[in-house]
Parts: structure tokens; sequence; C-alpha cells
């Protein structure tokens, strides 16, 4: 009955690990300094090739868990940031894929407030961008910026969906 406890607990605290950021970037901060927002919703990706990389992609778990789980280890989170001209949150990422595969991955970035303070819903996304077996790509996921400050109120941005399909 005991070791049943231990066995739950450690299958627990693996996927609390996994959910919670072991890929290996907890977020990234957005720049600026104050202002507010309105709602703001996904918009446009794009991606550029990139080198092999050894470090940029996280965890690797060696095949255990699902394609999403595995999706979010592979990106890392490079910046958050309004965007130069102040009109799109821009989320600046590395995608790695340590497979010897090619797959496709569909991400979605959320953009928060600091804890306690309320933020509009912003989501920016990425769809479909082929990442080739053992090798990196950057994209940026960008949603437009309706507030009337310059987007300090986005002080972060975390993954809020990321999968992978072979491609």
């Amino acid at each position: 009955m005991k070791l049943r406890h231990v066995r739950a607990i450690a299958v627990f605290g693996v996927a609390l690990i996994a959910l919670t950021g072991a890929r290996g970037s907890g977020g990234a901060s957005c720049s600026g300094s104050h202002g507010s927002s309105n709602n703001s919703s996904s918009s446009s990706s794009s991606g550029s090739d990139g080198g092999s990389s050894s470090s940029s992609g996280g965890v690797t778990t060696g095949g255990v868990g699902s394609s999403k789980d595995r999706a979010s280890r592979d990106i890392k989170i490079d910046e958050c940031a309004l965007s130069a001209d102040g009109k799109n949150l821009v989320a600046k990422l590395t995608i790695t894929n340590s497979d010897s595969s090619a797959y496709l991955y569909d991400v979605t970035m959320q953009f928060k407030g600091d804890a306690g303070k309320t933020v509009d819903l912003a989501l920016a996304k990425v769809d479909d961008l082929r990442v080739e077996g053992g090798m990196s790509k950057t994209a940026e996921a960008s949603t437009p910026y309706t507030g009337t400050g310059n987007g300090s109120e986005y002080t972060k941005c975390e993954v809020a969906f990321a999968d992978r399909t072979i491609g």
C-alpha cells in the first residue's frame, strides 16, 4: 500500500514539473513603462531557418509523454516585448527539435501581467512551423496591442498551448 502512494506521488511530481516549466523558460518579460490594454486576439507568425542547437530546447524525456508535453519542452522564449512601433505584443521563440523526424509546431503564447493585476486577454500564435529533425528555428508570435499606453501592463508571456505533429 505504501509503495503505491510513493509511486503516485512520484508520477504527480513528474507531471507537475512537466506542466509548470521543465522546458527551461518560465516566461519572459515584456518591456515598457505603464498603460492599459483592451482585448487582443491571435494574429500572425513567422519563422526563419536556424542552425542546430544542443541547449535551446529544454528537457528531453527520451520519448515519454504526449506530443503536447514534448512540444512545450522544445520551446524557448527568447523575448516578450511591445514592438518598436507600439502596435503589437511580440513573443520571440526558438523551437528546437531534438528528434530525428521533422515536426510541424503549433504554439499559442499568452501575454500576462503581474500577479494580482488584471490585464485583458492577449494571445498570439505560431501555426504549422516546420522544424527539421535535429534543427532549431526562430519564430515570432505577435498580436495587436490595443491598449492606450506602452504595453507595460504585460510583464511576461508564457506558452498557453503547444503541439507538434509529424511533418
